[in-house]
């Protein structure tokens, strides 16, 4: 087998087909276009969406979502993170150095979620009602 042999199997593929081409091509003349209208033109087939006037679809459909802003420097991190740290003193640097969070995170909040079995000492960083209990209960303190 050569490279200039190959050739696709029987039926695969057929030749394009040559438009406007004479009366004997079965499509000369309107070249399978019909007689007039927006179609027949040459670039007639309008905008995209475009419904002959009517309030097109994306336009009828009511506006459904929201993406904030914040969220890109905003994060939340569990107990359990805390757990597999092996830091004792915590800050948002530390978490950004562990790759708990992102280095674009400005805020971080700690929400209950997990197991904190040793003492930690967090600093910067905000608390939720039940995960404060739980630091306070395995020993450590929290620095806001």
């Amino acid at each position: 087998m050569k490279l200039n042999d190959i050739k696709p199997a029987a039926g695969s593929s057929t030749e394009r087909t040559r438009v406007g081409r004479g009366i004997g091509s079965g499509l000369g003349k309107t070249a399978g276009r019909g007689h007039k209208g927006q179609r027949a033109r040459k670039g007639g087939r309008g905008k995209v969406g475009f419904e002959g006037g009517q309030m097109p679809l994306q336009r009828r459909l009511p506006k459904r979502g929201f993406r904030s802003a914040m969220a890109a420097t905003r994060a939340e991190i569990r107990l359990s993170d805390l757990e597999r740290m092996t830091a004792e003193q915590i800050d948002i640097l530390a978490l950004k150095a562990a790759g708990v969070v992102a280095g674009s995170v400005e805020k971080v909040k700690l929400i209950k979620s997990g197991e904190l079995k040793r003492k930690v000492s967090l600093t910067g960083i905000g608390v939720t009602k039940g995960a404060r209990e739980a630091v306070v209960a395995a020993g450590g303190s929290i620095q806001e």
